[in-house]
């Protein structure tokens, strides 16, 4: 009889394991997608993949800074925002690499209403990569920079970002998702200019840890 009556016990042990398991799988699950930044403002997000991360970047930002944990692409970031002007942005971008130890993301959005209207993604065609010029030999970049921008399906754009920059751009994988390469440099200053070039131009553009871009193509053009 003792052997029975432990019986509820067990399977309520057991109960709440599985609950435990849903509610953590539930809370994974949770996290939302990070919201656009709005026009003209500069958006750090900071990768940030643990609660550990999570919780020391918000213990060494001040809190007049808003922090939200969202997903960016398939990456958990903490959401800073916002920034009017990209010098402010980068300057805490270089304090929570060198503080916190965490890589950010700086991305902007374009302020001219008639280019942000025609760079509206079209979620029912599948993106298309723009014609190549050279022999499809992936790779991932080194240590440095990247700048992408957002082509929304229309390889039309690959001419307007070459004449934003003033040379050629490459086709590349970031977050599993195709950008165009705009800048690929070593050279802080010089890929904070081309963003800012390019959210002048209205084009959508972030800068990235280069490590995690794949080179698909070098040079692109219709």
């Amino acid at each position: 009889m003792r052997r029975f009556q432990t019986l509820p016990s067990v399977l309520g042990l057991a109960m709440a394991g599985l609950i435990g398991g849903i509610s953590s799988v539930f809370a994974q699950q949770a996290i939302p997608s990070c919201q656009p930044p709005n026009a003209g403002e500069y958006l750090l997000l900071v990768v940030s993949p643990t609660a550990n991360n999570q919780k020391q970047l918000r213990s060494a930002l001040p809190p007049e800074l808003k922090t939200i944990t969202c997903k960016y692409l398939n990456e958990t970031v903490t959401r800073v925002g916002g920034f009017n002007k990209i010098d402010d942005a980068n300057r805490w971008a270089r304090y929570v690499s060198n503080i916190v130890g965490l890589s950010a993301i700086i991305t902007t959005r374009p302020t001219t209403p008639d280019v942000q209207a025609q760079t509206q993604p079209q979620p029912q065609r599948q993106a298309q990569p723009p014609q190549q010029t050279l022999s499809y030999n992936p790779q991932a970049l080194g240590e440095g920079y990247a700048v992408l921008v957002d082509y929304y399906n229309r390889p039309e754009l690959v001419n307007s970002v070459q004449q934003a920059v003033g040379g050629n751009v490459g086709f590349v994988s970031y977050g599993q998702r195709p950008y165009l390469l705009a800048v690929y440099t070593t050279n802080q200053s010089e890929a904070y200019n081309t963003l800012q070039k390019l959210n002048n131009g209205g084009f959508v553009a972030s800068i990235v840890d280069s490590r995690k871009v794949i080179l698909l193509r070098s040079t692109v053009r219709l």
